[in-house]
């Protein structure tokens, strides 16, 4: 026979004085669950993001970010068992902590990259001291839902964890579709960092005033008024900061800056204004005082046959275009690149403008934004040359431009007799990358032929010209205009590649589900 409840607690009663019904009460716990577990996930995506920006490899960062917040929320529910006691002074002190780290954790970080160098060691820091604070909200969350009214174990996990998964839904649609269109990365993080502590603290602050004693509720309000002092100190100094930290990683002034959809675009000028660059995601793109170089030598070898319909994959910057349309029987030019702001920027800064003498602008052009793979599989038309001014593959997201699959596209998109020219990365620093593209080109159909020429500011850099009708030989077109580096001499010389560069062991060919050319690059670059 069931024992009738023998004190009010057991009966469902509050066990705790509240300043509202307990329903009342439990809702706004809820609530409080459900917007602290949308901040939460902010700051994991939002660490992901910063490394995406600064070092450009989305996988990597992601897994590390993981991987240690996962293992770190264990740890931090073991050490909640030892909060117990004091539910609500350690929940208000954790999510204070929380708010104040995960909001300042972006611009920690852009720290710890532009001055220490020590972005490694701080990201796995910064993931690690986050993880287990959010690892400590679930179980006090739940001794406090118990002292507002006892209630079955399973049922009010049950609550608990249907507004955390419900929270963590809005904040990873709100982060790329509400806070980083509206605030950028910083200030989101910022913000978000704000709404955690207000609602994190000052919640527990008001339901539980009488188990904290008005001591504890004093120093708690002045930790919380601090932490918001600092964070919006730090909210409207965040502009100065970000620049001055993104100065500190250029030799030249930053004379624009911008976070686009894709990558982190930024645009340096030397203070005699001769030499300007361009940089993705920190990876320098062109250098006005010696561009040519590496634009002629990629783009005329491949316009010595048939050219009267042109693809050029990437080149958002228009140099590439500018070398095509010198030519006056070239009758169309398709551009793919992935970056409309990339494009917009180079069609309309006049510096840049100067540069590929408003290439972009030629009724012969068509500007395509769209990823350049699968551009190629969707379309059917053939040209007569096919360029490949494509970022190197060190990473998931543009390793795929260097693959079996993709180079057999490129291979459909070619007319008979057409021709291909592809940047490779430099046979110097990543020989075993570079000679993957070539083995890469090969087992897609495209017999090519090698070759390579010094850019000052990149270093060696190395190309293939190839097509499906046999290795083209490397020659300059009879009607070829008047350049400033290439000739036929040096045409003869880049075909030459030392022996100290050149591997023992023929590197693989790089596919999609075997991506060989990102290790390559990992372990060529490594030191440099």
């Amino acid at each position: 026979m069931t024992e009738p409840p023998t004190s009010t607690e057991e009966a469902g009663q509050p066990r705790t004085r509240l300043p509202v019904p307990p329903r009342l009460a439990r809702f706004l716990i809820l609530v409080a669950v459900f917007i602290c577990a949308a901040c939460g996930l902010v700051y994991e995506l939002a660490l992901v993001a910063i490394g995406s920006y600064l070092l450009g490899d989305t996988i990597t960062q992601a897994s590390v970010v993981l991987s240690v917040m996962v293992f770190a929320m264990g740890i931090g529910s073991l050490i909640s068992k030892r909060l117990q006691p004091r539910p609500a002074l350690a929940f208000a002190v954790i999510e204070g902590l929380l708010s104040l780290i995960g909001g300042l954790s972006v611009l920690l970080l852009y720290a710890a990259f532009a001055w220490f160098s020590l972005y490694g060691p701080a990201l796995v820091a910064l993931a690690f001291a986050i993880g287990v604070l959010i690892g400590a909200e679930i179980p006090l969350l739940m001794t406090l839902i118990q002292r507002i009214r006892r209630q079955d174990a399973s049922i009010a996990v049950a609550d608990l964890f249907a507004a955390d998964y419900v929270g963590g839904l809005i904040g990873g649609l709100a982060f790329p579709f509400l806070l980083l269109p509206l605030f950028g990365l910083p200030k989101g993080a910022l913000t978000v960092g704000a709404l955690n502590a207000v609602v994190g603290v000052a919640v527990v602050l008001w339901l539980f005033r009488d188990d904290l004693g008005t001591r504890v509720r004093l120093l708690l309000s002045g930790g919380l008024a601090v932490v918001l002092v600092l964070l919006t100190l730090t909210l409207f100094a965040s502009d100065r900061f970000e620049l001055s930290a993104r100065q500190a990683l250029y030799r030249d002034p930053v004379v624009h800056a911008e976070r686009t959809d894709y990558q982190e675009v930024v645009v340096t000028e030397s203070i005699d204004g001769e030499d300007v660059r361009l940089f993705l995601n920190g990876d320098l793109q062109f250098s006005s005082l010696d561009e040519y170089r590496y634009h002629e030598s990629l783009v005329h070898p491949a316009m010595a046959g048939e050219r009267g319909d042109v693809l050029l994959l990437g080149g958002g910057d228009g140099l590439a275009l500018r070398e095509i349309l010198r030519y006056d029987d070239v009758d169309s030019v398709t551009l793919v690149d992935l970056d409309p702001e990339v494009i917009e920027l180079s069609r309309t800064d006049p510096t840049i403008r100067e540069l590929n003498e408003d290439s972009l602008r030629d009724p012969r052009v068509n500007v395509v934004t769209a990823d350049a793979f699968n551009w190629l599989r969707e379309n059917g038309r053939q040209f007569d040359v096919v360029i490949g001014d494509l970022p190197d593959g060190q990473n998931v997201s543009t390793s795929k431009l260097y693959t079996v699959e993709f180079y057999a596209l490129v291979r459909e998109a070619l007319t008979p007799g057409g021709r291909a020219a592809i940047q490779a990365g430099s046979p110097y620093f990543a020989p075993d990358a570079y000679w993957s593209v070539g083995n890469t080109l090969e087992e897609a159909g495209l017999p090519n032929t090698a070759y390579n020429v010094d850019v000052p500011s990149f270093g060696n850099w190395g190309f293939f010209l190839a097509s499906a009708d046999g290795a083209p030989e490397l020659e300059l077109p009879e009607d070829h205009p008047k350049l400033e580096f290439l000739d036929r001499d040096v045409l003869r010389a880049a075909l030459v590649f030392p022996d100290d560069r050149t591997p023992e062991e023929d590197p693989q060919a790089s596919s999609l589900l075997h991506p060989h050319i990102i290790n390559y690059h990992q372990n060529g670059w490594r030191g440099y």
